[in-house]
């Protein structure tokens, strides 16, 4: 019961917190993340972040492969960007290429219905500003109730449950960090297009220090810098 209590108010903190969200990227630049599979090292994920005023804009580039005996099996690369105006998202964009498979999703905020309009790989529709692109680095998406797919731009409404405070070792850095679950409340869909993937943030900086989850294979993002 006690740890069960603890938990609580360690969430409630954290997300108290993420009210100020632009505030808590105010001094970061630049995140730079290693991927792996299986516990091997298969590409990047880098963000850059630029500020003007009261807008913050998030760009991002990501690459991997997936290679075996020396035989490239799969091969992904892709780009976004996220442009905010005083902590909300008023403009997304991304293009992935996965195997030579070309998917783009635009999402734009729509301030006269007060939603945001999505325009993805799969549909189109709208969905409350509150809910967040599943780019991970921001960790207000552990308040939304769900989040947008930043490749198909579908809208996986989520369950979070927050884990616990555990300290992690990346790359030679000690971080304190706040470990949350974030899985779909349908039970209808298929495994392939479930989210269940775990993540952390710095307890005090908010920074996305690592996530992990599993489909065809273990794999994990892990914080290699930042400045």
């Amino acid at each position: 019961m006690k740890k069960n209590f603890i938990s609580i108010v360690l969430f409630l903190i954290f997300t108290t917190k993420a009210i100020a969200h632009s505030e808590h990227y105010k001094d970061i630049n630049v995140l730079e993340y290693e991927l792996f599979r299986n516990d091997k090292y298969i590409g990047f994920h880098n963000y850059k972040f630029e500020r003007s005023q009261n807008y913050l804009n998030v760009k991002s580039i990501i690459e991997f492969a997936i290679i075996k005996l020396g035989i490239e099996l799969y091969r992904y690369n892709g780009s976004t960007e996220e442009k905010f105006e005083d902590g909300q998202l008023i403009n997304f964009t991304s293009k992935t290429n996965q195997n030579k498979k070309i998917k783009n999703t635009k999402i734009t905020f729509d301030e006269r219905k007060n939603v945001l309009f999505i325009s993805g790989s799969e549909n189109q529709l709208t969905s409350p500003k509150e809910y967040r692109v599943g780019t991970w680095w921001d960790h207000e998406i552990v308040q939304a109730k769900a989040q947008i797919s930043a490749v198909s731009g579908r809208i996986i409404d989520q369950k979070v449950t927050f884990l616990g405070k555990e300290m992690l070792n990346l790359y030679g850095k000690n971080y304190s960090s706040l470990h949350f679950n974030l899985s779909s409340t349908d039970e209808n869909l298929s495994e392939s297009k479930k989210l269940n993937i775990d993540v952390w943030y710095d307890e005090k900086t908010k920074i996305w220090l690592k996530a992990a989850f599993d489909k065809t294979g273990s794999w994990e993002y892990r914080l290699k810098s930042f400045n």
